[in-house]
Formats: C-alpha cells, structure tokens, sequence
C-alpha cells in the first residue's frame, strides 16, 4: 500500500481538481482509499458527492467557562488571562469570550472560587464516506477553531485503518495548501509527494518552499505544472528549478475551461472529457505509479 499526498503552494492551483482525476483513474484499474486533509477549506466531495456513512465528532484541546453561581466577581481569571478573553466589569460575574480563550487553563488554576469550568473543546467533524470511486475520509473544522494539524492526523489514520482493512492499493490524498502545520501532518511518512504548481512568479517561489519541506522530511516529491501554457517562460524556469534540484518534472497539463464545466457538474476532468489535458493527466498518474513502484494493471 502506497500513500500518494497531492499539494501545493497556495489554493486554487488545481490541487483537488488533480486529485479528483487521480482518483478517477486509480479506480479504473486499482482498488484506492481517498482522504481530504485540506481541513480548513475541504472541498474534494464537491466533486466526489459523497454518502456519509459515519461521522464524529473532533475533540481536541480544552476551553474555560465561568460557573456563573460560584463566581465572586473578583477579576482574578482577568488579571491573569494572557490573551484577553475574560471579559470583566468591577462588581459583575465574569465571562469568557471562547472565540479568544486559547484553553491554557491559567484562569481555572489561580481562580479562589474555583468558578471556573475547563471541559474539553469540540473542534470539528470527521467523516467516512462512500464514493463512486472507493471510500473517502474527510473532515470539517469549526469555524475559528484550531488544531488542524491533529485533525488532519485522524483523517489520514482512518484512511490508513480503511486502507489496510481492505487489502488497498494506494491512499490518495488531497493535502492542503501551504507548507504549515497541516502540510507537515499530511506528507510525513508518505510514500510520494505531487506538488503541483502553476506558471506564475508566486507559485514558483511557494513550490521552492514545498521542496525544501519535503527534502526536510525526506519525501520524494515529483511536480506538475497547471495551465503550463499560459506562460511558457515561467513554466521553464519550473522545469530548471526542478532540475536543479534533482526532482522529476512529470509533465504540464495545458489550460482548459473543461475544468470549470467538469466542476460545474460535479465531476473530475477525466469523466467530463478526452481531451489533451485529460491524456496529459493520465501521463503524470502514469509516471507517479512507476515511480512509487506500484503494480499498474
């Protein structure tokens, strides 16, 4: 089993547009697990129409509450809150604004009322679903709540568990955009990275960051270019970056609005269309599975 995480610069470079026809392709001939660790913004079962089958809950971290008819309105839990979250006026119960408490627990220790409650946090959801292509694991995280970096660990387990239940070939994953902690949770341990970038100054600049993480944690990492020819300048110098850097180029996709009406109906370019992008996708999947030595039917 093989575990193939597609990333990128920044969002909207194509990343879960390629995902989606990787997918596509992988499950004409392999039996494939996918997962979406784009977290903050997921949107791979936009074009995969998922059937939840199972759905839980992200528990990470804690938050403090004011029990509010234990508290003496004394403003200890203000004076040592570093982040600003209690809110408290002279003679009044305090609050606790929980968009700013960061759940550190300083307040809960030096309160002399112990009027303050420390439960955990609810994050965000995770699911597994069935797709027409195989079985999906994604997630959602609440709006303004953090550890996406752990979720994107529970995303990529459960895939992993799924995975292995059923014998399958590869784990395709839609990793998210960047090269912060998300990117770090989605890539380590992986078999192969595609970065896929686009022909312009800022993506070049954000794919030299991507291969410097990958070199880091020591990933094989393999790049594509998106709408290749809508600058062939820059689009060369991707080339040269690459070869610089002794990684493999594995090809360009060239610009195509069949991806905006393939979206537009919900689904990858490969079932929308035959046309030169879709054969010139079909060549990058086919170099990736060379290069992470899968069995190619």
């Amino acid at each position: 089993m093989k575990e193939i995480v597609i990333i990128s610069g920044k969002g909207g470079t194509g990343k879960t547009t390629l995902c989606a026809s990787f997918a596509a392709i992988a499950s004409e001939t392999q039996s494939a697990v996918f997962s979406d660790c784009d977290v903050d913004a997921a949107d791979l079962h936009l074009l995969l129409t998922p059937k939840v089958v199972r759905r839980e809950e992200f528990i990470s971290g804690r938050e403090a509450g004011i029990i509010k008819e234990k508290c003496i309105a004394c403003g200890k839990c203000a004076e040592v809150c570093r982040f600003d979250a209690v809110l408290h006026k002279a003679g009044a119960v305090c609050e606790i604004d929980s968009a700013s408490c960061e759940g550190c627990g300083v307040c809960v220790h030096f309160c002399p009322a112990k009027a303050i409650a420390y439960s955990e946090r609810r994050c965000g959801e995770w699911y597994i679903s069935d797709t027409r292509f195989g079985p999906l694991v994604h997630a959602q995280l609440d709006s303004m709540a953090e550890n996406s970096g752990k979720l994107v660990t529970v995303v990529r387990n459960e895939a992993r568990k799924i995975a292995i239940e059923r014998s399958a070939d590869l784990i395709i994953t839609d990793g998210p955009p960047g090269t912060g902690c998300p990117v770090i949770a989605s890539i380590t341990g992986a078999d192969a990275i595609v970065a896929i970038s686009e022909p312009t100054l800022s993506a070049k600049h954000d794919l030299e960051r991507i291969i410097e993480l990958a070199r880091h944690f020591m990933v094989p990492v393999y790049v594509c270019v998106n709408k290749c020819d809508i600058n062939t300048q820059i689009s060369d110098d991707i080339k040269d970056l690459c070869r610089i850097n002794q990684i493999e180029y594995l090809g360009g996709i060239s610009y195509d609005r069949s991806f905006t009406a393939a979206q537009i109906h919900g689904k990858s370019l490969i079932e929308f269309s035959r046309n030169s992008a879709a054969t010139e996708i079909r060549k990058i999947w086919q170099k990736v599975l060379e290069r992470i030595n899968t069995n190619i039917s």
